[in-house]
């Protein structure tokens, strides 16, 4: 039977409209009647009792609001009569057993990525150029107008294409109102340039706007970003271009890659313009040096690994009223398959998980690791709160009109990511994942922030939900993206990869759809499969300052 409503947790006193509802329709679910006394959208919340003023309401069992005003039974939940709330938390006692689940059908299946020397595999072969101050972001233009076409990385031109169509017309004395109403042509179909390098996946520049100017704290949070990139297997080498004065000394760097691979022996080429002197000097060192290093890269093949040597990070984006029981909980359970497998996930954005702490920090296995939790959680709502904001600002818009009206539901919907097993380590921006397993990792909720850093801690593929829709990715790991509903799925198809609304829609449990993700990563890790993000070179890349972003 497909139901029009769902009751996500037996505890709550709210439901979910699965579609859109009507003012004085009759609706049961699990042999109880509702009356509904509003009109409720598809994604959006109504009442299943009288919730009085000060009513504490509770969703995925967990306290994600107060009333503020009296709420009918059958009545739709607003930002005029709920507001955000969620109960203290402590370091409680540890609530680690898990009932893993069955993987027999993958113990033996392989993956075929990169091998590197430090054990670790990777899903993708790149080459970086990294700028250790935003005054160098100009020679990295440089080098990539000179690079990325001549080596046959070059992207999609149709649109072009398009811009010449409007050139013409705009020769020939078109109106504005002609041109608007003009169908542009796209002239014939895109197609994969030959590569030199074959075995190299693109070349990557990752421009920013740090290294200097601000505090020295954001100076080694960024060195230590950009050694996570450096030290990352999906990538084969880096050429680092510093100019020399800035607070993000090489040495710094160094420092920092040492801390993730000791014995780090890949090939790595720094030029420093203030020593070398002349931009045309430094430019063609840096051609030249970088050249090699492709050529040295494209000597890597492909080779069978075990899925346990896959890290996979856990991102949301564009979130509606239905990520949270379609997309959230499938890649969730997908993340305990990839576990009990013996593979490691990482569970960020730290302001999207108010209201779930109590759980998250009882699921920790060391002590230590739920008070450090706590204490980043604390530490980065208080320097929210200090300045004016807090967790409880962080829906956007597009999230509160899709039936996210507080942080808290749209929190204990997206802790839904990181499934049910243990967390075996807390680590703070930007440090390396060192443990199989769930990881929590402190990040910011935009989703180009915090996928930044999980990709920098290690994530070689991330699974990307979203309600709304977004193209974000990464320079150097795929982003599947995985729409909670199959309406998106239809209507974005050029960025989407994989359709979760199969759950909502009842034709697909939130077991299998979590199977039919991790098989889809596996081809994805393997080089089998593109993602969207990769084919469209989607490559989102911004640091995280350590100030307020939520």
């Amino acid at each position: 039977m497909v139901h029009k409503i769902l009751k996500v947790h037996p505890q709550d006193n709210v439901a979910v409209a699965l579609t859109d509802l009507h003012a004085g329709e009759i609706l049961t679910y699990d042999e109880e009647q509702y009356l509904l006394t509003t009109t409720v959208p598809a994604k959006h919340k109504f009442a299943t009792v009288d919730l009085p003023e000060g009513s504490e309401v509770t969703m995925y069992g967990v306290l994600v609001g107060k009333t503020v005003a009296n709420v009918a039974a059958g009545a739709l939940l607003t930002t005029h009569n709920l507001k955000h709330a969620t109960h203290d938390f402590s370091t409680g006692d540890r609530r680690i057993e898990w009932l893993k689940p069955d993987v027999s059908q993958w113990e033996r299946k392989t993956f075929n990525g990169y091998h590197r020397s430090d054990g670790s595999i990777g899903t993708a072969n790149y080459w970086l150029v990294v700028p250790l101050v935003f005054c160098e972001n100009r020679n990295l233009e440089v080098l990539q107008e000179a690079l990325v076409d001549n080596l046959g990385y070059g992207r999609n031109r149709r649109y072009e294409s398009q811009a010449k169509q409007l050139m013409e017309l705009y020769k020939a004395g078109y109106s504005i109102e002609q041109v608007l109403q003009t169908d542009l042509q796209v002239e014939g179909t895109h197609q994969t340039p030959q590569r030199l390098f074959p075995n190299v996946d693109g070349v990557k520049f990752l421009t920013h706007a740090g290294g200097c100017g601000g505090t020295r704290d954001d100076a080694q949070a960024l060195c230590g970003l950009l050694a996570g990139y450096i030290t990352h297997p999906n990538v084969a080498g880096a050429t680092v271009l510093s100019l020399g004065c800035q607070h993000a000394q090489v040495a710094m760097l160094q420092e920092e890659i040492q801390k993730r691979t000791p014995h780090y022996d890949r090939p790595l080429y720094v030029l420093e313009q203030q020593v070398i002197g002349t931009e045309t000097d430094m430019l063609s060192e840096a051609l030249k040096r970088t050249f090699a290093g492709l050529m040295q890269a494209n000597e890597a093949k492909r080779a069978p690994a075990p899925i346990s040597k896959l890290c996979i990070g856990l991102e949301c984006g564009g979130s509606d009223g239905f990520s949270g029981i379609s997309a959230n909980p499938a890649i969730g359970y997908t993340s305990d398959l990839l576990v009990a497998l013996g593979g490691s996930v990482i569970l960020s954005e730290f302001p999207e998980l108010c209201g779930v702490e109590q759980n998250l920090s009882d699921r920790c296995i060391e002590k230590e690791d739920a008070e450090r939790f706590s204490q980043l959680m604390k530490t980065y709502n208080n320097r929210a709160m200090a300045v004016g904001s807090g967790f409880d600002m962080n829906p956007s818009p597009g999230n509160i009109r899709d039936g996210l009206i507080t942080d808290a539901i749209k929190s204990a919907g997206a802790a839904k990511k990181g499934g049910t097993s243990p967390v075996v380590a807390v680590l703070d921006y930007p440090e390396k994942v060192t443990k199989s397993g769930l990881n929590l990792l402190c990040t910011p909720g935009n989703d180009v922030e915090s996928t930044t850093a999980e990709v920098a801690s290690g994530a070689t593929v991330v699974l990307f939900t979203t309600g709304l829709g977004t193209p974000t990715g990464n320079p150097i790991a795929p982003v599947v993206k995985i729409a909670s509903n199959t309406k998106l799925f239809n209507k974005m198809r050029d960025i989407i990869d994989i359709n979760t609304g199969t759950v909502t829609e009842g034709t697909e449990t939130i077991q299998q759809t979590g199977e039919r993700i991790l098989d889809y990563v596996i081809a994805v890790a393997s080089g089998e499969e593109e993602v969207s993000a990769v084919r469209h070179g989607q490559d989102d890349f911004i640091p995280w300052k350590r100030g307020v972003s939520l």
